[in-house]
Formats: structure tokens, sequence, C-alpha cells
């Protein structure tokens, strides 16, 4: 269950009523990062505006990474995946991958390889342009270079977590509400994929109860059911959709139970075709 399993980690994305504690402290950045050519990152202010204007509760791939490895010590480096396309074609398959990239950016911070996050830097900053985000995210490439030019990972997990909240932000304002649930979407999947690979290379027990999550996947299928006509219409989110029900079906183990070696395998099988799906250029 990560909606409870990762209710330590930071800056969730809350709806009312639903709202998960958040008990680790954001990270700030370094006093000595040098900030004066970049974009200032977000005020606590800025962060509870984000936070009130979004309306899921969907664990952001940068708490659901601290929190594994508060349990753990992950080979994050094998995680790193090849290239995607950048020229997908419908905005529900740019918003998706686009999550996905910014799950990816988080996977780089933990493994702490400056030069791939100012590659998938680079990557969210191209496909959050193709989406018609505010040019204030572009600047934060910047920014995002910069720190990782100079080592400040505390600062660029922050930096991270703001891009994320202004390419929500920006959706919002522009009543883009329906892509501000797919790239959440998008990133949850792909954390997910990473979390289970890490679960079934290395089985544990304890460690495998927080794939079990059918509650936050009831969620996530009543959220679909909420975008437009047209959205749910779209061949990609009516298949994502029906994945992840079967995924659901996977993880639905008896409350307080781990998935067994054998669940963990086939929730791993079918969460890398729900990726394939998501990144196939058509």
């Amino acid at each position: 269950m990560f909606a409870r399993n990762f209710a330590s980690a930071v800056l969730l994305v809350a709806l009312p009523g639903a709202a998960l504690a958040a008990a680790t402290p954001t990270p700030t950045a370094s006093p000595n990062a040098s900030t004066s050519a970049t974009p200032a990152t977000l005020s606590p202010n800025d962060i509870a505006q984000a936070i009130k204007t979004d309306d899921i509760s969907i664990p952001t791939p940068g708490e659901t990474f601290a929190a594994i490895s508060k349990r753990t010590k992950p080979d994050w480096t094998a995680a790193f995946r090849g290239p995607i396309a950048m020229n997908y074609k419908t905005r529900a398959q740019i918003a998706l991958n686009l999550g996905g990239l910014i799950a990816d950016g988080f996977i780089a911070v933990e493994a702490q390889d400056s030069q791939q996050v100012k590659n998938t830097g680079g990557d969210i900053l191209k496909m959050a342009k193709a989406l018609g985000v505010s040019e204030n995210i572009l600047a934060r490439g910047n920014s995002i270079n910069q720190f990782a030019e100079n080592d400040e990972w505390p600062a660029l997990q922050e930096e991270l977590e703001a891009t994320q909240n202004e390419v929500k932000a920006s959706m919002q304002s522009h009543r883009d509400q329906d892509l501000v649930i797919l790239v959440s979407l998008g990133g949850w999947i792909r954390g997910a994929q990473v979390v289970t690979g890490f679960v079934a290379k290395n089985y544990d027990e304890r460690l495998a109860q927080v794939l079990r999550e059918p509650e936050l996947l009831r969620f996530i299928h009543s959220k679909i059911t909420q975008v437009s006509p047209e959205l749910q219409n779209d061949p990609l989110v009516k298949t994502v959709d029906t994945q992840l029900q079967t995924i659901e079906n996977i993880v639905a183990t008896p409350f307080g139970k781990s998935l067994a070696p054998a669940d963990v395998a086939r929730l791993q099988t079918a969460i890398n075709q729900l990726m394939q799906v998501i990144q196939e250029k058509k």
C-alpha cells in the first residue's frame, strides 16, 4: 500500500479527506549552492498552494523512492532506462511519459549521477514544452544543470519537486486537470516498475508488503473515470485503465499479508508490459 506505507515521505499531494502524513523534512538547498542565475526553488507557501490546488493523492516518485531508501539500499543505477521518444502524437501519451521522465529524474538523484540528471532534466523540459507548460518550467533547466554540476543532491531533489509542482500548476491554470492526473499516474507507474524490480530481485517479505495496494489502484481507477469523455475514450488511456485493473487483482492479497515471490514476478511482468504500452511510438 504505497498510499499508507509511504506516509512518512515528503511533499505529499493530498486529496482532502484522504490526506497522508508527511513526517520527513523537505530537503533544502545547500548554503554553498549558487543560484544567482537560476530561478528560486518554490517557497513553502508556493508548495502549499500547489498541493492545495492538486486533486489527487497518488504518491509522487520522490516520496516513493525516499521511503524505499529507508528500508533498503537499492542499486539505483540499475534502474536507469534507455532514451524514450520525444515526439508522441497525443497529449495523453505525452502526459503519461512526462510523469515517467520525472520519476527517472528522481532515480538519477538517488543514484547521485549528475550526467544522468542533466540528460533526464533536458528530456523533462522538452516533453513539458510539448504540452505547452509555462516558460517558468523551461527556466528550471539551468537550475537543474547547475545543481547537478555541483553535486548538490538535496537541492536537486527539491528542484525536481518544484519542477513537478510547477508542471501541474501550469496545467491547472490552463484547465488541463485531466493531464495533471495522467502526469501523476505516469510517474507512479514508472516508480512502481522500479520498486517492483527491486523487490523481485531481492525478495523480502516485509519489503514486499509495500506492493499490496488495491485501495490505491481503485482510487486511481476512480480518477480515470472522472477525466473528460474524450480522454476516457483515448485508446491508450483505456488500455492503461484495463491493465491497472489487472494489476489490482494481483496485489489484492488479504490485509497484512505480503505478496509471494510468484505474485511479485507476475506484478513485475504486468507493470513492464504497461510501461511498454505507454512508451510505444505509433
